[in-house]
């Protein structure tokens, strides 16, 4: 009877570990909504893709559903501002074409200068 039950609460585990966690792709339009999952099932990534393309945007997310990336395609080419959340700090980064134009970073301690 205890092997029995030792196999019954492995096989639910299993079975309870075994979240389909395959990334989910969803036509919309002319575009293709995917989506990719950590292994707890919870998303990922989340983005769009054209022509099989990186378009659109593309953001990120930690296990806890906190978005940690934001970012932005245009015929699979990094474009525009791209936004990551650290623990302490947010990276802003301006792309055009592939290339970056600029970064600033801003920390918790960061004070903001206003003209009154």
């Amino acid at each position: 009877m205890k092997k029995l039950l030792t196999i019954a609460l492995l096989s639910i585990a299993a079975i309870t570990y075994a979240q389909d966690t395959e990334p989910t792709y969803k036509l919309e339009g002319d575009l293709v909504k995917a989506t990719y999952y950590h292994v707890d099932g919870s998303i990922h990534t989340q983005g769009y893709f054209k022509n099989k393309k990186l378009t659109g945007k593309w953001v990120r997310f930690d296990k806890s559903g906190n978005k940690t990336q934001m970012a932005f395609y245009k015929e699979g080419k990094k474009t525009g501002k791209w936004f990551i959340w650290g623990t302490d700090s947010l990276k802003e980064i301006t792309y055009n074409e592939n290339v970056i134009q600029d970064v600033n970073l801003w920390k918790a301690d960061t004070r903001v200068a206003s003209n009154k």
